[in-house]
Parts: C-alpha cells; structure tokens; sequence
C-alpha cells in the first residue's frame, strides 16, 4: 500500500514521538525509582562519615571514604586523560590535516578503543598491576580509568575540533607559521568549549564506572592518603552493600546511588555551562 506524503509524515512524527516518549519515561523511572529508595536512607551522617564498626551490619557510619575515593580517582584520571589527549588531538588537525586518510583511520581506531568494555581496560590495568608488582591502589585504578576515558576524550576533542573552519589553518600558514603554533595558538583556543566538555564528560564517566576499577582500585573503609594505597569508590559502595541480605545495608547502597546520580547531574550541567561561556571565544 503506498501512503501520501501528507500521511509518511504524520506516521514518522507518531513513531519519533512514541520513541522519545518511550525513552523519557524509562530513564524518569530510573530515577525516581532510585530516589524514592535513596532518599529515606540518605543522611548528613551517611556523606560525613566512614564506615564504623558493623557498618556492613547495619551499624553506624558513612560513605564519605568512597565519595572523597570517587572524586581522587575522576579527576586524577581526567588529568592524565586530557594531558594525554589533546597532543593526539591537535596532532590529528595540523600535521595530518593534509591527510584524511589517516585521520579516519586514527578515528576508526579511536572508536573502537571506545567501544572497549570497560571490565577489558580493568583486566590490563590488573597485567599491568602484575608487571610492575603493584598492589591494589588509587594510582592503578587511576591509570586504568585513564586509559578507558582518553578515546572518549580525544574524539570529542576532534569533533570540536572539526568545527574550525578551515580558513582559518590556511590562513595561519600563509602568514608563516609553523603547524604547530597554529595547534596551541589558535586551534586549542578554538577548541576550548570541546576541551571543557570532553574533560568533564570523561569526569563523569570515570566517577561513574565500576568495572575498571573492580581489579585495580581494591577497597578500604578509610579516605586513602597517598597514590600507593587502596581507595574504596562510590560505583563499588553501591556494588558491595547492594549484595548485602540486611535491609539497612541495601537501603544504604540506594542513598550512595543518589549521592553519584547527584554528582553526575551537577557535572553535566557543569559542562553545558562552561561550554556556553567558553563559546564565545569561537570566530
């Protein structure tokens, strides 16, 4: 049966609407199912605290050793990440901008490096534990969350960067300057927004991933006070109390999820402020 226009259109308006409706719904369930749980359990004792004796049990104390774990371990691999990143990136745009071909080979790469579960990133940070004699620590989970955030980092960093108009690389090199000037001088400058943005979605994933660090982070009741020592995070807080059989523990791991859903929220509309702001600086 072959359909009008006029109707295609209504039929394909109806089905977008239907699956974004269908979306909006389950990811509000998501998150009024987790607060309605969290939030009874959710108190100042439980984010100011460690965990006390028969914590585990039901007893006294907190979460504060994973949240202060969780915020370390995000922004150290951040760091790394974006150090690491953004060479690769404006590699990708001044000394291979007269060679697509390799661009889309290293973005082919890139993606699949993405694609990567993350339980694979934790299973080489636990070889790489091995290799060096490592003990469980916040430096290993660190490095492991780095290397899982940095494709997602650099890719967003060459979207933006493919922004740029290219004008603007020409115009730089008739007027004598080197490519890699114009990377550091003028592309990172246009490219902040997507830098802003990469570093705070990566923030957010590596607060929010429980795999990598499953092998590498290990996990204590205490705030770790150096690189070498095990940090306890809030994704394996949840993981550990939500297996518990006692109810308290169980509500408790619902209040930790409210904790890092809170945090994921203030970083992501972190990002659109910053990446609105820092528009403004694009030619």
């Amino acid at each position: 049966m072959k359909l009008n226009k006029y109707t295609e259109e209504k039929l394909a308006r109806l089905v977008l609407a239907f699956f974004t409706f269908l979306v909006v719904v389950v990811l509000a369930s998501i998150l009024v199912g987790i607060f309605m749980k969290g939030l009874p359990a959710l108190t100042w004792d439980i984010i100011s605290q460690v965990p006390k004796g028969g914590y585990y049990f039901g007893k006294e104390g907190g979460i504060l050793n994973a949240i202060i774990g969780s915020i370390y371990l995000a922004f150290g691999a951040s760091l790394i990440a974006i150090v690491l990143s953004v060479p690769v990136a404006l590699f990708m745009h001044t000394y291979l901008f007269s060679f697509p071909a390799w661009q889309r080979r290293i973005r082919l790469s890139l993606d699949v490096l993405w694609g990567i579960p993350p339980i694979v990133y934790g299973a080489f940070g636990f070889n790489l534990m091995l290799m060096f004699g490592w003990s469980s620590s916040l430096l290993a989970a660190i490095i492991t969350v780095a290397f899982l955030i940095c494709p997602v980092m650099i890719r967003t960093m060459d979207e933006s960067l493919q922004q740029v108009s290219h004008s603007l690389f020409e115009s730089a090199i008739s007027l004598g300057f080197f490519k890699g000037e114009i990377g550091y001088k003028f592309l990172l400058r246009q490219s902040l927004p997507g830098v802003a943005t990469a570093f705070l979605l990566a923030l957010g994933k590596g607060i929010g991933d429980t795999a990598s660090v499953l092998f590498t982070a290990g996990y204590t009741d205490y705030i770790p006070e150096s690189l070498s020592e095990p940090a306890a995070t809030l994704p394996l807080a949840i993981f550990f109390q939500l297996s518990s059989p006692i109810p308290e523990v169980k509500a408790r791991a619902y209040a930790a999820a409210v904790v890092l859903t809170i945090i994921i929220l203030i970083i992501s509309l972190s990002s659109r402020l910053i990446t609105r702001k820092l528009s403004k600086n694009i030619i």
